[in-house]
């Protein structure tokens, strides 16, 4: 989920940050790691000459042993009927609900989320978030009332909490509802429930509801939460800053509006009538876990097919003509690269609306099969690539939201931190380092946004914790999507794209309908990268690591002639002897590059692995050692403090032949991107 506003504020600072130094790193090459460059003569402790990356791992599985299908728990279908005018909606249907846990079930807990926008009493409402999106003021609340929740297995009983059904230990808010039964549901079996319920849309606030004739039309029915293999509910109120967890099944749901009124939902259309001045469309999809629509009377649209034949559908707002050809455009490139990293996209339909002015807060968000995104024409004339970051980030979630289906409440980096990941992977392939603006001809990398965002925030608390947990919502953004999509760009950057692009494919691939928790991503990245990257993922994530590279004091001295072999390391017996001294501050552990400049442009390469907090790089050299610089090509994206990185021992020693060097260039560019 991403907004407009999140864009514009995140891009000013990655400005800021940079204090535009990302134009210089746009402009300037580092040194190709095959290019020529003398090696120290001798490593230090903790310095290598190369890194130690492990070995290749098996292959993720191939397109034919991932997952067909998800375990269908909670199957629903059903009927809704919307009346625009008085933004009300009147459903019905069936839930048939499998116990798929190891032990009997005498309870079962329903979500009805539109209660969030009931009054100001909710656990929603209470929750005033400042720094995120949802900073709406409701002139119109909304509410769910069920009619109806019968079992048919127990007689046709109806469940339903009789008087005024509560969130547990809240009574201000029914958002999470207890059902007692009168008999357990043993593990295994299988029930059928008649839902039977009225809602009320609210003005559009976070994720649904009305502004004018349009309707974003999301967590409108009686949902079940999902039960854990262990027999405990996964339940909880609608928070603000929390998305959901539920159960795959099969939808079966008609949607009925008037006939004028066009809609965009989950799944695959595949019946359409119209009677009595109504349009009755029949959505079907299998292997998902909630269902979505928007309808509005002014919906244009565009039609696409990729080559292996998903339909791609856009709903648009007249005058959005250029954005919704270029969503469908990026939609069809996602779908061949996510496809390609995380495993074949398996639905036959991708659904775009494109909300109107006035109803931003509809975009920005995902439904299986159905995306919304935002912008207005005015994004593109100006460079910044907002339309292009919102559509690919909500594509990007049809796997780690819809696909995968973590718990987004207890550990939403998961869900919302991988998409940031593959969103900014994605737009590096296709604009390069202009991919989050270009701006009066400076180019900036949509990394440089996040990691401002990851740095604001990386000492507020851990990454791996739950929604509920965030006091704000600067320190949501910086830590759900920011720091962990940054923390594994920077392993990509140590150990290698192709690797953690793999690890991350991995984790996708094999926990397919699995519902995956923290353990399964870092043990991806060990099986894949190796021991040393899983434990700095680890530490990132849950111990709130963190580091900062230091150049220290460094010296040369003419070498004792005597004291060189003849030809080492190329360099003549009339040379120079120095040191460096690099430090590291944090428990964030990764190893580093050190760029070691003799004052006749030379440049000598020592791996340092970091694992001490100091060490001392020696040098050898045909002249004086000038400059040092830590991390020359800028692949910890998570250092603290660049300004520190480099260190040169005069001014007037930047000669021609020094700054000719690439990487000198660039150390010198990054002293510009202190945070």
């Amino acid at each position: 989920m991403r907004t407009a506003l999140q864009a514009a504020v995140g891009l000013l600072l990655a400005l800021l940050a940079g204090r535009m130094g990302a134009s210089l790193l746009s402009t300037i090459q580092p040194i190709e790691p095959d290019a020529p460059a003398r090696r120290s003569p001798s490593a230090p402790s903790g310095a290598s000459a190369a890194p130690a990356l492990a070995a290749p791992a098996p292959a993720p599985p191939p397109e034919a042993e991932l997952a067909a299908h998800a375990d269908p728990v909670a199957s629903y279908t059903l009927r809704a009927s919307l009346d625009p005018a008085q933004h009300t909606m009147h459903g019905e249907g069936t839930l048939v609900w499998r116990n798929a846990s190891r032990a009997p079930q005498r309870e079962l807990f329903v979500h009805l989320y539109l209660n969030a926008f009931k009054d100001e009493r909710t656990v929603f409402l209470r929750s005033s978030i400042d720094g995120f999106r949802g900073s709406e003021m409701l002139y119109d609340y909304g509410h769910i009332q069920v009619t109806r929740f019968a079992v048919r297995e127990m007689e046709g009983a109806d469940v339903w909490p009789q008087g005024k059904p509560t969130t547990p230990g809240d009574r201000d808010d029914e958002t999470d509802i207890r059902v007692e039964l009168p008999r357990a549901v043993a593990p295994g079996e299988a029930i059928t429930i008649d839902l039977a319920w009225d809602a009320d849309l609210p003005s559009l606030a976070l994720r649904t509801g009305h502004y004018g004739t349009f309707h974003m039309v999301a967590q409108w029915f009686p949902k079940i939460a999902r039960l854990e293999p262990d027999g405990s509910w996964a339940h909880f109120p609608y928070h603000r800053l929390s998305e959901f967890y539920a159960d795959f099944g099969a939808y079966d749901v008609t949607v009925d509006v008037p006939e004028r009124f066009a809609v965009g939902a989950t799944g695959r259309l595949v019946e359409e009538r119209r009677a009595d001045g109504r349009a009755i469309r029949r959505f079907v999809q299998e292997d998902v876990h909630d269902f979505a629509f928007a309808a509005w009377d002014r919906f244009r649209e565009l039609r696409a097919t990729t080559d292996d034949g998903v339909a791609i559908r856009c709903l648009f707002p007249e005058g959005s003509e250029r954005e919704a050809a270029l969503e469908i455009d990026l939609v069809r490139f996602g779908l061949e690269r996510f496809g390609a990293a995380f495993g074949r996209y398996p639905y036959r339909t991708l659904t775009i609306v494109h909300p109107p002015e006035g109803a931003e807060e509809a975009g920005g968000m995902e439904y299986p099969t159905l995306i919304t995104t935002g912008g207005s024409w005015l994004w593109p004339v100006v460079g910044v690539r907002y339309v292009e970051a919102v559509t690919v980030h909500e594509l990007a979630h049809q796997w780690f939201y819809g696909l995968v289906a973590t718990n987004e409440h207890r550990y939403p980096f998961l869900d919302e931190g991988l998409t940031t990941y593959a969103e900014a992977d994605a737009l590096r392939a296709r604009y390069g380092d202009g991919s989050s603006a270009r701006l009066l001809g400076l180019e900036i990398d949509l990394r440089t946004q996040y990691r401002a965002d990851a740095l604001r925030s990386g000492h507020n608390g851990a990454v791996a914790q739950p929604a509920a947990g965030f006091v704000d919502g600067t320190d949501y953004l910086g830590l759900v999507y920011g720091r962990p999509a940054v923390l594994l760009a920077t392993l990509a950057g140590v150990y290698g794209e192709d690797l953690v692009r793999r690890a991350v494919g991995r984790y996708a691939r094999e926990n397919r309908f699995q519902h995956p928790g923290p353990e399964a991503l870092l043990d991806a990245v060990r099986r894949e990268v190796g021991d040393e990257a899983a434990e700095a993922l680890r530490a990132g994530l849950f111990e709130r690591a963190w580091v900062d590279y230091a150049v220290g004091a460094f010296n040369a001295w003419p070498a004792d002639g005597a004291a060189l072999a003849p030809g080492e390391a190329g360099i003549d017996a009339a040379g120079y002897r120095g040191r460096a001294v690099v430090r590291r501050r944090g428990s964030l552990v990764l190893p580093v590059d050190v760029a070691l400049h003799g004052a006749d442009g030379s440049v000598q390469r020592a791996r340092w692995d970091a694992r001490d907090s100091v060490a001392a790089i020696p040098y050898a050299g045909a002249s004086p050692l000038v400059a040092v610089v830590i991390d020359p090509d800028h692949r910890v994206l998570l250092d603290e403090d660049l300004a520190n990185n480099a260190r040169r021992s005069r001014p007037d020693l930047l000669a021609p032949g020094v700054l000719s060097r690439a990487s000198f260039a660039v150390g010198l560019a990054l002293t510009l991107l202190g945070p």
